[in-house]
């Protein structure tokens, strides 16, 4: 995937540990050559990640995370996921990202901060979280995403089927006109059961129309540009098409994202709090890094706070947003009651 600039993270990391990453990613990648069984923990690298996560998501879920040595809370959540992950025996696979040692996934998906916890299902990021939750939160986060993957035609382990899910987690997924998420690689893309996540025979007949095999061949190879491009051409074609409209919502949400320096974009939201372009940019990366909620309410507070074109422009730019997640999300039912209110 291109990235128009380097990795980076909080903090400065020194040579010493950016050699011992390297030298962890070597011993990644031996591994997986050898071909040892992956179990149900597994350590994956820029190279093995489309593979190990994007493609296995598509029969199973894979719970993405992403840690670093030097991180003192990525030691205290990595065996608590690693212990769940064993639990789970097969329900779910836990794919392990060292981000010191892959930079270009981490590039991809905006890491800021670690833990960053991402969950994968049917080829595409579906939600995550940041930071070391207490044991108890994350079992409760996994039974959302069992849900959710149930919900898509993932059969569910006998042992996970009494966990206690929310809700708003599979509705977003499986109720879906068209999809968006947490995190900002090629995100989910379509409505559940109809999209490129090759999940059932909707699914496969998406698939197969040209346009959007296009498109989800592109975006399996990291070329936004042509994805964008490709869904453009269906949207030619079939004006107002949910899947496409919603797909290419999401792509360029990636493809700004991607071009942001998000910590230029950070200061100035907190320099220009009324200012809608910088306002945009920070709730575009907000939503792409999971904080949904956040990101809505960013822009409804400028819509609040201002008037004339300041105020029309952030109100574009949030209905732009809703595109991306389900209609019937209830956050985007939140915030477009939010909206209403303020505008009317």
């Amino acid at each position: 995937m291109q990235q128009s600039r380097d990795f980076s993270m909080q903090g400065a990391v020194d040579l010493g540990a950016r050699q011992a990453a390297a030298k962890r990613r070597q011993q990644a990648a031996e591994a997986t050559e050898a071909g040892g069984g992956p179990g149900f923990v597994i350590e994956v690298t820029d190279a093995t990640f489309n593979a190990e996560v994007v493609a296995r998501s598509r029969s199973v879920p894979v719970i993405v995370d992403l840690w670093a040595e030097w991180c003192g809370p990525c030691k205290q959540l990595g065996p608590v996921l690693e212990r769940l992950a064993d639990e789970s025996a097969g329900a779910w696979v836990l794919a392990k990202l060292d981000v010191d040692a892959n930079p270009q996934v981490s590039a991809a998906l905006a890491v800021q901060s670690i833990p960053m916890v991402i969950a994968w299902i049917g080829g595409q990021p579906v939600d995550g979280f940041l930071g070391a939750l207490p044991e108890p939160q994350v079992r409760a986060w996994i039974g959302q995403i069992m849900q959710a993957a149930e919900q898509l035609g993932m059969a569910r382990a006998p042992d996970l089927a009494t966990q206690e899910g929310a809700a708003g987690a599979a509705a977003g997924v499986a109720d879906a006109a068209g999809a968006g998420l947490a995190g900002t690689g090629p995100a989910r893309t379509v409505p559940a059961g109809t999209g490129p996540a090759g999940i059932g025979s909707q699914a496969d007949a998406i698939l197969a129309e040209p346009g959007f095999k296009a498109a989800q061949d592109a975006m399996d190879s990291g070329d936004l540009d042509g994805a964008a491009a490709a869904l453009e051409q269906v949207l030619a074609e079939a004006p107002g098409h949910p899947v496409a409209r919603a797909w290419l919502a999401q792509v360029d949400l990636f493809r700004r994202v991607s071009s942001y320096d998000q910590g230029k974009v950070r200061q100035a939201a907190l320099e220009r709090p009324d200012d809608p372009q910088a306002q945009a940019e920070a709730a575009d990366v907000e939503l792409a890094t999971g904080q949904i909620e956040a990101s809505f309410d960013r822009l409804t507070g400028v819509v609040a706070r201002t008037s004339g074109d300041d105020r029309n422009k952030a109100r574009l730019h949030l209905l732009e947003l809703f595109e991306i997640l389900p209609p019937k999300d209830p956050r985007v039912t939140k915030a477009r009651a939010k909206l209403s209110s303020l505008l009317f």
